[in-house]
């Protein structure tokens, strides 16, 4: 792929879409791209985000006939397959750096959508994506150098400690834990795909990331999965999945980039976390109190915030 768009650094997408990875060369197709046209970009924004949310809605609906890692390998699956039909990878050239670093974005990514998809299993919707927003999030933080910022931090924080389940409350420590890792890899993901744009041509950076984390999971969610893999009715949703977790909203996200500043788009990116605790609520009937909405009101003025001024 061609040297990515700079890195919004708030604004990629919660679950291995292409997040800040913004490759100039892929071409959804002239009707896509008439229908988004009239669409104004920043309804492209909003559209993808509820893409995002409604897809891992639907992956949670899937967790009580497949396991999550099954259902990651499904979703991974279907990217790998479509991506690798646009921009089938070309190693020619490359250097054991370079496959290296690929390797490493790869494993990162796949990562990414195991332990989110198992913080999924464990927490709503809303306070899942609200916690792995934090890697992002962190990013964008650490390049900042004003102390106005401080504020920022402050106010993450805050969501945090009002998540946390002080009191023996009903939220799953595991489940904590596996959001905080897959932020952690998000942060990863955002860096490295940075370094993988500028290593291999096209699209193909992003195309073989997506064939590593395939082999890297297939073998959990394989084993997982079993026999329930082989149905048919299931591969359908799984692939539902994949479309709207990753290809659809990738390609509305990439369309609403080349029609608005990059710090727009990161400041209307910013909404994900309430735009997942709305989805959970009407499409899972998960149910947040006061003080969790108030977390989630936290991390997303901080990232607003973190957005605008960075």
């Amino acid at each position: 792929m061609t040297v990515p768009q700079p890195p919004v650094p708030v604004a990629a997408s919660a679950t291995g879409s292409a997040g800040p990875y913004r490759p100039e060369g892929f071409r959804p197709g002239a009707l896509a791209r008439a229908a988004a046209g009239a669409v104004p970009p920043s309804g492209l924004v909003v559209l993808a985000i509820l893409s995002v949310q409604v897809g891992a809605g639907l992956a949670k609906n899937l967790f009580t006939q497949l396991p999550p890692s099954a259902v990651v390998f499904l979703r991974i699956a279907t990217g790998a397959v479509i991506l690798g039909l646009v921009a089938r990878p070309r190693l020619r050239g490359l250097t054991r750096r370079d496959l290296a670093v690929g390797a490493a974005f790869g494993v990162t990514l796949g990562v990414m959508n195991l332990s989110f998809y198992e913080a999924l299993a464990r927490l709503p919707m809303g306070i899942c994506v609200t916690i792995e927003f934090l890697g992002p999030l962190g990013v964008a933080l650490a390049a900042s150098r004003r102390r106005r910022d401080l504020l920022w931090v402050v106010l993450a924080a805050t969501g945090i400690v009002l998540l946390a389940p002080w009191g023996g409350g009903d939220l799953s420590w595991s489940g904590i834990a596996f959001s905080a890792l897959a932020g952690a890899c998000w942060a990863g993901y955002i860096l490295l795909s940075a370094a993988a744009g500028g290593r291999f041509p096209g699209t193909t950076g992003l195309s073989f990331a997506m064939i590593v984390a395939l082999v890297v999971i297939a073998p959990l969610g394989i084993a997982s999965g079993g026999a329930g893999l082989l149905s048919p009715e299931l591969i359908l949703l799984g692939a539902g999945v994949g479309l709207l977790s990753s290809v659809i909203p990738y390609s509305l996200e990439l369309e609403a980039l080349r029609r608005m500043p990059k710090r727009v788009f990161g400041i209307l990116m910013s909404l994900e976390p309430a735009a997942a605790a709305l989805v959970g609520l009407v499409v899972l009937g998960e149910l947040l109190d006061l003080r969790e909405w108030a977390a989630i009101g936290c991390v997303v003025v901080a990232s607003a915030g973190a957005t605008r001024t960075t």
